[in-house]
């Protein structure tokens, strides 16, 4: 009924093949709205089951799917919702590896995911190839949406740096409305996107304060592209060629990340100053990228070959046969 969406506009969103990374608090909202909206297919993308402290905020779940795939419990809840939608549940992790895969046939990408080497994964690809990319973070009871890549700039180009430390929702917790609200618009932004609304969201942010109750935005369409000098790529993309540095200690990393890795700190690193070979690779790996990424931009002061980084995420606890 929509006179700027009409007929026309809805058989855009039939047509439309969107890919979700994460199935959790941001995208609980968002995939109904979208499965509601008529999107024509869809690919959840998540490697994680349904725990008892995200029920706050992922509101897709019950506690009787505690321990099941996410993914799973979402494709089933939301053809529920539109039998008409296509949905393909993936039982995996976004990485390095995969993600140009998983991206090649999207028309656009929604990046629900609770960790910025994802996020900057997704945009570095994304960028690339011209596929828009909606991406949101939120923490505590502030957070932000926007629109990137495509016919805008990417995502290092509004966040070149990454912040201090590493806080995720797990450790830093979150207010559920907040990513409710932070949700939502993201599922706005995508149908925009399909529908060609203009002004477009791609090039637009928008942030959200709940503890002043404020918000903001702004439209970063000529920001300038950085270069992407570190990039990240998965542990199986490590070669014996390669320099490689393990930044996680021995009880938060019993097995490094390649045999041949040397172990050291952040702290031994900057004393160090250790130092590839003409010609060499360095690989630095930590649990969520920023150490590796604190320790790339160190190894860049005095070092001018190429540097990657690896996220190697939590290591699950071991089982009753492993202990």
């Amino acid at each position: 009924m929509l006179p700027e969406i009409g007929p026309a506009g809805q058989a855009t969103l039939k047509r439309a093949h969107v890919l979700v990374i994460g199935t959790g608090g941001l995208a609980a909202p968002a995939l109904q709205y979208l499965v509601g909206a008529g999107i024509g297919s869809l690919s959840l993308v998540d490697g994680d089951r349904v725990s008892l402290s995200n029920l706050h905020r992922q509101t897709l779940f019950r506690e009787d799917d505690l321990g099941r795939a996410k993914v799973d419990v979402a494709a089933q809840t939301l053809r529920g919702l539109n039998s008409d939608v296509q949905i393909r549940p993936l039982c995996t992790s976004l990485n390095p590896q995969n993600a140009p895969e998983l991206i090649e046939n999207a028309d656009i990408v929604l990046d629900c995911a609770d960790g910025f080497a994802v996020s900057y994964t997704l945009s570095d690809i994304c960028h690339d190839r011209g596929v828009p990319l909606i991406s949101a973070s939120v923490l505590g009871a502030v957070g932000y949406v926007g629109g990137f890549c495509g016919a805008a700039p990417s995502l290092r180009a509004v966040f070149p740096d990454l912040p201090d430390r590493a806080a995720t929702c797990a450790t830093a917790g979150v207010m559920g409305p907040v990513v409710g609200m932070i949700g939502a618009a993201q599922a706005q932004m995508v149908l925009g996107v399909l529908l060609g609304q203009s002004p477009s969201p791609l090039g637009q942010i928008l942030s959200f304060d709940m503890n002043t109750l404020r918000n903001s935005g702004f439209r970063f369409d000529t920001a300038p592209e950085p270069v992407a000098d570190f990039t990240f790529i998965s542990a199986d993309q490590i070669t014996q060629a390669d320099f490689v540095i393990e930044l996680r200690g021995t009880d938060e990393a019993p097995i490094q990340v390649a045999p041949h890795a040397q172990r050291q700190s952040l702290s031994q690193m900057r004393s160090i100053n250790p130092t590839p070979d003409t010609g060499q690779r360095a690989v630095l790996a930590c649990r969520s990228g920023l150490r590796a990424w604190q320790a790339a931009t160190h190894l860049r002061s005095y070092w001018n070959g190429e540097i990657q980084l690896i996220a190697m995420g939590d290591t699950p606890p071991p089982t009753k046969e492993e202990k």
